[in-house]
């Protein structure tokens, strides 16, 4: 009888001492504060969130330059730099990651998501600023220089070497470098055990867990205006996007105007040439950000239609689209999945 009580006393008095704990490590969480960083990083500005008892700014920093040395068009030694440039080079983990996704989201999509499109960019992009467009014939002949095939692959005792197979292709990350970098950033705070973030570069964001405020993030998705300063920030909508990644592309902020007539930024590697459509801006929340920036780029590429049918054979996608009806006005189409996400 006497060990039937002791028993029972043990067990009262390892539940009491189980709900005291939680309870400390709970006011503890709530307790720590939330550290604020943001700095400059592949040409745009970079926002950190995290709960956490110190500031990890260094290390974030730190992590951004290394996705900076690799993927950066802009730094002359990175490493799509040095490919640029005609050398052979080798190829880290890192980079065969961003590799590897943009292989197979240029699969997914058809070609609209193309690394290689640079050459055909570069020259509408110097078309436009010199009142000069390319002729057919040399869109035709820039064509020649898209597509992954460009790319020589070779492994060698363990490790793996990139060069080209043509001499005037180039890489261009830019469609998913910073959604890659918010990813790497999270990847930070993981390391941490930071169960609480917010990380955004350039308007791509991953998150987790809770706010400051003790509520999901929640994520505004600008409306679109012909602003190329973009100077107007009128919210179209809000999303809890609490535990995902985001990433949005719009040609509302990148167009170019020529004898009356509108062209995207975004340009199309079948065509070779600007899209026409009605797509002004693609929202898409994945697992993780480099595939959300991805896609979003693709999207905006293929137009709402396309995206579509992209998007019901991919259920770890979600998207928010944009687009001008035939009457004019702005329109909206989301996935299904997105409904109860949305806060306004």
């Amino acid at each position: 009888m006497m060990k039937g009580k002791k028993k029972r006393y043990a067990q009262i008095a390892f539940l009491l001492a189980l709900i005291v704990g939680t309870v400390l490590i709970v006011k503890q969480q709530r307790d720590m504060p939330y550290q604020r960083n943001e700095g400059f990083i592949f040409g745009t500005v970079y926002h950190a969130t995290y709960q956490y008892d110190k500031d990890l700014n260094d290390e974030i920093l730190a992590e951004l330059n290394k996705v900076d040395g690799e993927f950066s068009m802009f730094n002359k030694k990175s490493t799509v730099a040095n490919f640029n440039n005609g050398r052979k080079v080798e190829a880290n983990d890192m980079f065969m990651d961003v590799l590897t996704l943009s292989q197979n989201v240029n699969k997914n999509t058809n070609g609209a998501f193309d690394i290689t499109v640079a050459p055909l960019v570069n020259a509408w992009g110097f078309g436009f600023k010199h009142q000069k467009m390319p002729s057919q014939q040399q869109v035709d002949s820039l064509k020649h220089l898209v597509g992954m095939q460009n790319i020589n692959i070779e492994k060698f005792n363990g490790k793996t070497y990139l060069s080209k197979k043509l001499k005037n292709m180039m890489l261009d990350f830019s469609a998913v470098a910073k959604g890659y970098g918010s990813d790497a950033v999270a990847t930070v705070m993981r390391r941490h055990d930071i169960k609480n973030y917010m990380i955004e570069i350039g308007g791509e964001v991953v998150t987790s867990g809770l706010s400051e405020k003790r509520l999901p993030w929640k994520i505004g998705v600008s409306q679109p205006t012909d602003d190329s300063l973009n100077t107007n920030q009128e919210i179209q909508t809000i999303l809890d996007i609490t535990n995902k990644a985001m990433a949005t592309s719009g040609n509302y902020r990148n167009f170019y105007y020529k004898n009356g007539k509108k062209y995207a930024h975004e340009i199309d590697p079948k065509t070779g040439k600007p899209v026409q459509h009605s797509l002004l801006s693609s929202t898409v929340l994945a697992n993780t950000c480099a595939e959300a920036d991805a896609y979003a780029t693709a999207f905006m590429v293929m137009g709402i239609e396309k995206a579509q049918q992209v998007l019901d054979k991919h259920s770890e996608l979600m998207a928010y689209f944009i687009y001008s009806g035939k009457d004019g006005k702005n329109k909206v189409w989301y996935s299904p999945g997105l409904r109860k996400k949305i806060e306004k």
